[in-house]
């Protein structure tokens, strides 16, 4: 439960680079994730080009940490895989979820950029990554050592519990 408590969403970074083990155990966590009838669409871009990373921001305007992230994993969904339509997006936020938890269990800082379903971010960055046309990109996730620190704070709302059967 701690790495679920103390997980906050980073957005600066040093410059160190990751190695590929390390990036391996991020994919891994994410090809982790439940996925409905076990489908498992999903397919990872890792981006560490900063030629790429400095183009991502003119695409998404929320994203210009990428260009200092050492990494950045484009969480995609293969829509050729889709067995029970539109759970593709349930599996691909379950796999970015793990991603941000595994990196902060290996003492990494990142950030969940929501892409889909803006459909300006998910057109720009499939050209940008030259994606297959059956392939959308659902989430950007920037990955580095965190240079910055965030408080922990309890998010636990007892007014949005309903303990008796109904609402």
């Amino acid at each position: 439960m701690d790495a679920i408590f103390t997980r906050r969403s980073i957005r600066k970074y040093e410059t160190r680079d990751l190695d590929e083990d390390t990036i391996r155990k991020l994919l891994k966590a994410g090809m982790s994730a439940p996925s409905a009838v076990n489908e498992r669409p999903w397919h990872f871009v890792v981006i560490r080009q900063t030629e790429v990373k400095d183009l991502i921001p003119d695409i998404h305007p929320h994203a210009l940490m990428v260009r200092e992230a050492p990494l950045v994993i484009a969480v995609c969904a293969d829509l050729d895989l889709e067995i029970s339509q539109g759970y593709w997006v349930q599996d691909c936020a379950a796999a970015t979820e793990n991603i941000l938890l595994e990196a902060h269990s290996l003492g990494l800082g990142a950030v969940w950029l929501g892409v889909h379903p803006r459909e300006d971010r998910v057109r720009g960055l499939g050209k940008l990554l030259e994606l297959p046309a059956t392939v959308r990109v659902f989430s950007l996730i920037p990955v580095g050592y965190p240079a910055e620190d965030k408080e922990v704070h309890d998010r636990y709302e007892e007014s949005r519990v309903h303990w008796k059967d109904k609402w």
